[in-house]
């Protein structure tokens, strides 16, 4: 049975003056919920917390307010393919509302390495030097991260630099896309601004045949030395000859900024 006049009419004005009220509303409240969860740093870079946090108050002001103000306007009569496509935005809106707040949020993967191509742009300022270079002073090697060691070995890539150094790293598995069966790359994202534009960085292992015993986007606490790679094809001419693999759960901020 068809929706008679009247109730076009109502669903109607139910859309034209509530729709975008309603979808301001769960955009303020999945921010609100990401900022007192603790997972906002999954989109964004922690510097925009507070202001991203306060916008959204403001946010939840103005939707308030938009719901508090009374308005009455006319809406035009509508057949049954025009109030179907309403009926069928609004339902969008309760799925997409329900799944931003139940949903969990996930940190970007080793696809999304793949795609940007790891080490292609997450580092190389002058202050990414400056900062390991005072580290690798300290002799406590390692306490370098995954960030630190990407600038060393973009610095340099003299065996002998790194022949008394022994890394210990931990990220996500992502194949070295030239020598996928043999080199893995321990890698982490590092957030510019947010995750749109999230840079794949790592530091890469020889091991072969390391599929085995490990899954692309296992999170592993990697500890060796550096040597020359032993793949001709690898996209690294150093490489992590591993002496310890361990697999450990994700770390709360699994991005590097």
């Amino acid at each position: 049975m068809l929706p008679d006049r009247k109730t076009n009419a109502a669903l109607r004005y139910w859309a034209e003056r509530w729709q975008g009220v309603l979808l301001s509303l769960v955009v303020v409240v999945a921010t609100l919920w990401l900022g007192l969860s603790g997972q906002l740093g999954l989109y964004i870079h922690p510097r925009y917390f507070v202001f991203t946090m306060a916008m959204a108050v403001i946010g939840l002001v103005l939707v308030a307010a938009g719901f508090a103000r009374r308005r009455t306007f006319e809406v035009e009569r509508t057949g049954p393919v025009e109030t179907t496509l309403t009926g069928v935005g609004v339902v969008l809106l309760l799925v997409m509302g329900v799944a931003m707040v139940i949903v969990p949020p996930t940190t970007l993967s080793s696809a999304t390495a793949t795609q940007r191509e790891v080490n292609s742009g997450g580092l190389g300022t002058d202050d990414d030097a400056e900062q390991a270079a005072t580290l690798i002073g300290t002799g406590d090697f390692e306490q370098l991260s995954v960030r630190e060691w990407v600038s060393l070995l973009a610095q340099s890539s003299d065996p002998a630099f790194y022949s008394d150094k022994t890394a210990q790293v931990i990220g996500f598995v992502t194949p070295d896309a030239q020598d996928p069966e043999n080199v893995f790359y321990v890698a982490r994202f590092v957030v510019t601004c947010c995750a749109v534009d999230a840079q794949p960085i790592g530091v890469p292992v020889y091991l072969s045949g390391w599929q085995a015993e490990y899954e692309v986007d296992d999170w592993v606490q990697v500890t060796g030395r550096f040597d020359l790679s032993v793949s001709a094809a690898a996209s690294d001419p150093l490489a992590i000859t591993p002496v310890e693999i361990l697999v450990v759960d994700q770390p709360n901020d699994p991005y590097v900024y």
